[in-house]
């Protein structure tokens, strides 16, 4: 195993909001930041040593990043895999390419997931839409067609409520195979956000209750709000499915809980998540100190949550409002992520707000109706 030390340099592929808050983590320990994007002025590239503009499967762009940096890590799942996987035979990428393969097809993942011993509602794949049609009562209705491939935030699927619906799937197969699973009746949604290092030792975040608007993350909340017997199925199956596939870094694993405090899992991102920034503030190491650790080698640290806390997305249309009450919110943790554009929907930032009383706390952000 390989031990890289502050005053080498960290390669981040993507320059987004992940990258730019594991490479301010990663500053504060004296390490240097290479990111590779194509925008010029993004969120990482702005706080970065080196810049390298081009796109994600540029070969010759990958080969000087993996020439300028003593190890690499990405900050998301929809890079492209043949360049990281040539990448990693001429340079030190300690989570390899496979984890990428896996995650961004929806059926591999599902596969993976099963074969790790972990729960996964019901499911078929379908590479055409006729095959969809003969294998659609195996799953039974209600249920949910994925593109195997891309979609995020909701997009790429849609939601059928029986055999007369199915007729809605059919554009999704335009963009990929897909797959068909059953609708869990859920009464909650968690993130496990799980972290390992070439050693193998392994730690989970706090766990984190995750609440929706528009297929989109509003809030998480922590601890989440479920029995002791959840939390424990939570992370015993995180910490299968990342000994199952060997993880190195960070991996964060949604899962859906039933009335009968069952879990099951929904889907993975092999990379530090939207519902753990909470943990920049709330806990003694945040998921971006701990994912350097991991990748360079270093023991990772155990969390601890030091006061239950709630995270709030900032989107595009929350900019505005949000500054003008700002100075009225001394216990807020504000982040902007150096967006150019506040876009409708667009995640532009999060606030943190640790808390002594979640519901009050819950209220009083409503009541601010910077999120109405």
């Amino acid at each position: 195993m390989k031990t890289i030390l502050p005053g080498q340099t960290i390669g981040i592929i993507g320059g987004g909001q992940l990258g730019r808050m594991m490479g301010l983590a990663a500053k504060e320990a004296g390490f240097r930041i290479a990111v590779l994007d194509p925008t010029m002025d993004s969120p990482c590239g702005q706080i970065a040593d080196i810049r390298i503009v081009a796109s994600y499967n540029d070969e010759t762009a990958l080969e000087e990043l993996g020439e300028v940096s003593d190890v690499i890590t990405y900050e998301f799942e929809n890079i492209d895999y043949v360049g990281l996987k040539r990448l990693s035979e001429i340079a030190y990428v300690p989570q390899g390419a496979e984890l990428v393969r896996i995650t961004q097809n929806r059926a591999t993942e599902k596969a993976e997931i099963k074969a790790s011993g972990a729960p996964v509602a019901n499911y078929v794949t379908a590479e055409t839409f006729e095959e969809l049609k003969g294998k659609i009562n195996t799953v039974g209705f209600p249920c949910i067609v994925k593109t195997a491939f891309g979609g995020y935030d909701g997009k790429g699927q849609v939601k059928l409520n029986s055999l007369e619906d199915i007729k809605e799937a059919e554009s999704l197969f335009e963009h990929s195979t897909c797959i068909a699973e059953a609708f869990v009746p859920f009464t909650k949604e968690i993130s496990v956000i799980i972290q390992r290092n070439p050693e193998g030792e392994s730690y989970c975040l706090p766990i984190a209750e995750n609440i929706h608007k528009h297929h989109i993350l509003h809030e998480s909340i922590v601890p989440a709000r479920v029995s002791s017997k959840v939390i424990g199925k939570a992370e015993e199956a995180a910490k299968q499915i990342a000994d199952h596939l060997e993880l190195v870094g960070t991996l964060a694993v949604e899962m859906f809980v039933l009335e009968n405090d069952e879990i099951i899992i929904n889907e993975l991102a092999p990379r530090p998540h939207n519902s753990g920034h909470y943990s920049i503030e709330a806990c003694n190491v945040s998921q971006f100190h701990q994912h350097v650790r991991a990748v360079c080698g270093w023991p990772l640290r155990k969390p601890k949550l030091w006061a239950p806390s709630i995270m709030v997305n900032v989107l595009g249309e929350h900019v505005a409002p949000l500054k003008k009450v700002i100075v009225n919110y001394p216990d807020w943790s504000v982040h902007l992520y150096g967006k150019a554009e506040a876009k409708e929907k667009r995640k532009m930032g999060h606030v943190t707000i640790m808390t002594d009383d979640i519901e009050k706390t819950l209220q009083d952000i409503d009541s601010t109706g910077i999120w109405a």
